[in-house]
């Protein structure tokens, strides 16, 4: 009885913004109960990331209507996690995070079904990626962001006019936070600034000259990051410091500690250190609520189109008061992530050499002494000499070889162009395609992982 009596009460609080019309609803809404159907049946949502925020998403999500979950996250519980991270209680400690997030949500909601993956993200096959209707990130790094980031403006494409196709856009939202402040973004890939485009936004992390660490330590941090960093090489020549093992870890407090013992500093925890080697972001149960909770109307709204969508990034500072404010960023149009790039059309028999001396005369490239990389891999570099000389046999063979023969594909040059009588280094993004192909259209890849 109570089951069914919370299902209504999700499914009346829905019905209100899916059953009707109204001024600010998406281009392509159609109100109905077809459509409060067809979100809980066809969209399926990834959760990455099963931390403070990833926990606050999963059970957010399922109660906003979603039934066909999944969530990936690399870490297991630890004792420190369980303060915020609602989802975990002690006897989980040990066990994979996303395994016990989704067995908890699913226990407290029915109907809805998560599944969870314990590996890194990496792991997954891209294709993986391009199931889900819309990714959501609960992360507290800047390299999984732009990983991920990268596979969703990996299947964005663009058609001959530099457009996005609209059924290539893998829409993401991303949640971020650390203490009392926050942000809630919307991503669409070639509409939007992906997260490369605004990069600039994430300040720089905290780094410590050696001098100081060595000679001068002022305050607990240094004494932990001298213990972590010039004293364990020290000690343990040729092994790999491990900051998930526990011995490790209890090495470097107990070295922390001696350090400020010995020039009179106070404050060097276990906690504290197990935050400075690993970086660990402060958090607070709170603005992960206050952040899932914007994450998971923006993904509501993005799916159904019952309303217009975050333009395009909230941002919350609850330290002194409650301040929010949403801020409009501009799309990056030369981004070597979500851009177009620039499109070239090419002969299958077209050289690497003829390919770069191409890319010199073309009205939108003039870049001269080009070094080529597709998909990671080096083609062709101008230096250094030991590069230069291991891909110059390159340079006769044809790029379409070259490129394992696909069709159409992204290519990456760095070289040397001029401006205002200047010579300056640039890299560019060009969109690569070989004509006469079978399945070569007018609408070219606008990225690849």
């Amino acid at each position: 009885m109570a089951d069914s009596t919370a299902q209504l009460s999700r499914s009346r609080d829905l019905d209100k913004l899916l059953l009707r019309s109204g001024h600010l609803v998406g281009p392509n809404f159609e109100p109905g109960p077809e459509l409060r159907d067809d979100l809980q049946q066809y969209a399926r949502v990834l959760v990455v990331g099963a931390g403070g925020l990833g926990c606050e998403l999963l059970k957010d999500l399922a109660l906003s209507g979603f039934r066909n979950l999944e969530v990936i996250d690399m870490d297991r519980i630890e004792v420190s996690n369980l303060n915020r991270q609602f989802l975990f209680r002690l006897e989980d400690v040990g066990k994979p995070k996303a395994e016990v997030a989704a067995k908890r949500v699913m226990e407290r909601v029915s109907g809805v079904n998560i599944v969870p993956h314990f590996c890194r993200i990496e792991d997954k096959e891209l294709e993986f990626y391009n199931d889900f209707s819309i990714i959501v990130l609960g992360l507290d790094s800047i390299e999984a962001r732009s990983y991920i980031n990268a596979v969703a403006c990996g299947f964005l494409e663009y058609d001959s006019d530099d457009n996005p196709r609209e059924e290539t856009i893998k829409p993401m939202v991303d949640g971020g936070t650390e203490g009392f402040k926050g942000h809630a973004k919307v991503i669409m890939p070639g509409v939007t600034p992906c997260f490369e485009c605004t990069i600039w936004l994430f300040p720089p992390q905290v780094k410590f000259p050696l001098c100081t660490l060595a000679e001068t330590p002022r305050n607990a941090a240094h004494c932990i990051e001298y213990a972590h960093l010039i004293k364990w090489d020290e000690v343990h020549s040729g092994k790999t410091f491990d900051p998930d093992n526990p011995e490790h870890m209890q090495w470097v407090y107990s070295e922390a500690v001696k350090r400020a013992e010995l020039f009179g500093i106070p404050g060097v925890t276990y906690s504290l250190t197990q935050g400075v080697v690993k970086n660990i972001i402060p958090a607070i149960a709170s603005t992960n609520a206050i952040i899932s909770a914007a994450c998971a109307l923006e993904t509501l709204k993005i799916v159904s189109g019952c309303s217009k969508t975050l333009s395009n990034c909230l941002t919350y500072n609850g330290a002194e008061g409650l301040h929010t404010k949403v801020t409009e960023f501009v799309k990056d149009k030369d981004c070597l992530v979500c851009g177009p790039g620039v499109l070239i059309e090419l002969d299958t028999s077209v050289t690497l050499q003829k390919f770069i001396d191409l890319l010199e005369e073309h009205p939108k490239v003039f870049l001269s002494r080009a070094s080529v990389t597709h998909r990671g891999k080096n083609l062709y570099m101008q230096a250094p000499p030991v590069l230069e000389e291991m891909t110059r046999s390159n340079l006769n063979l044809p790029l379409f070889d070259l490129m394992d023969k696909i069709p159409k594909d992204i290519i990456h040059v760095t070289g040397t162009t001029s401006k205002s009588d200047k010579k300056m280094s640039c890299l560019r993004k060009l969109r690569v395609v070989f004509k006469g192909i079978d399945g070569v259209t007018d609408m070219d890849t606008a990225g690849g992982v």
